[in-house]
């Protein structure tokens, strides 16, 4: 159900057949009962219990998947792995410091942003840095804020065009990668040649723009050329596929920024699946393996060995969390 390689801009695993990386996810505070009354046949008291059958159907369906007889599910992930790598590969060192010492990027961010600390009466003030960490960290505005829910939230539109700004003004080391790497991917397919940048090599080869990232993996780009975008400026297009076609693409800074991005945070997972080789994993979800184990096996040695940084990323500082199940769930 994971094809290896199926997502090809960034080399992750994509869901095949029922598509575990989509599943409805759980939120849920009596999941085990539900289940069991569904289990059981039980739809009378379902009904009596619940006023939402079908939210309920849809929460469960990752309980479906359960380990052998005597066994358990340990799921550990990384934590917070994409602003992780982008601020290891941006070289944002606010952000790299608060990720050493364990604190909330959600709540750091707000007081970068904002210039408070948190404390009750501004308490409020993390909703906002949760939003811009979540929609703005490969050049989204305003428009990336609404789609992450920002006016669900409780946010005017109004307020969305200054905490762009705020954001960005708070990241400018971030903000400056993004236009470094167009600037090199730019050059190098203008030019054919190549280009260092960030830890990366951008380079024209047979047709082709690869970039070769930390793990020595490359990406690849099919026939490069210089375009020019819709608000009328130069861009970088090449041929890939859209809804099952192949058609000529856009892409620019921030967009290679997401690609390199989530490819580092693919390599740091593929390097711990490597490093748990002895342990039997299941599936692997984005930033999560889910593992099925013998009921004495340490949780914490799973994740210690899981947070282990790869020798080719030196100094990322990676944190892996986890929980134990019965049945696979979101904790």
């Amino acid at each position: 159900m994971f094809a290896f390689y199926g997502a090809n801009r960034t080399g992750r695993w994509a869901g095949r057949i029922i598509q575990l990386q989509n599943l409805p996810q759980n939120h849920m505070d009596d999941l085990a009962e539900a289940r069991s009354l569904v289990r059981d046949g039980n739809f009378e008291a379902l009904e009596l219990l619940y006023d939402n059958i079908p939210n309920v159907l849809s929460e469960l369906v990752r309980t479906a998947f359960v380990p052998k007889p005597g066994y358990k599910y340990i799921v550990s992930d990384f934590s917070a792995i994409e602003a992780r790598v982008l601020s290891f590969l941006a070289g944002e060192q606010w952000r790299i410091n608060v990720f050493r010492e364990g604190k909330d990027i959600y709540c750091a961010s707000a007081s970068q942003m904002f210039g408070v600390e948190k404390h009750g009466v501004n308490s409020h003030l993390r909703q906002k840095g949760k939003i811009a960490e979540l929609a703005l960290g490969y050049g989204g505005s305003t428009g990336a804020l609404t789609s992450m829910g920002a006016l669900e939230m409780g946010l005017t539109e109004e307020e969305l065009h200054p905490l762009v700004t705020a954001w960005r003004e708070a990241n400018p080391n971030i903000v400056r990668f993004w236009w470094d790497i167009d600037a090199a991917v730019k050059k190098a397919v203008m030019y054919k040649t190549s280009v260092n940048s960030h830890g990366f090599r951008f380079y024209y080869q047979s047709g082709m723009l690869f970039i070769d990232l930390p793990s020595g993996r490359r990406l690849s780009y099919v026939k490069p050329k210089i375009g020019t975008n819709r608000f009328g400026s130069d861009c970088v297009t090449y041929e890939g596929i859209n809804l099952g076609k192949w058609t000529r693409l856009e892409t620019y800074g921030p967009k290679i920024t997401e690609n390199l991005t989530q490819a580092v945070a693919r390599d740091i997972l593929a390097y711990s699946m490597r490093t748990l080789k002895d342990f039997f994993i299941v599936g692997s979800v984005h930033d999560e393996l889910v593992i099925e184990c013998p009921p004495d096996t340490s949780l914490e040695t799973i994740c210690d060995q899981m947070g282990k940084t790869p020798p080719w990323i030196p100094g990322i500082g990676l944190r892996a969390d986890g929980y134990e199940c019965r049945f696979y769930m979101k904790q």
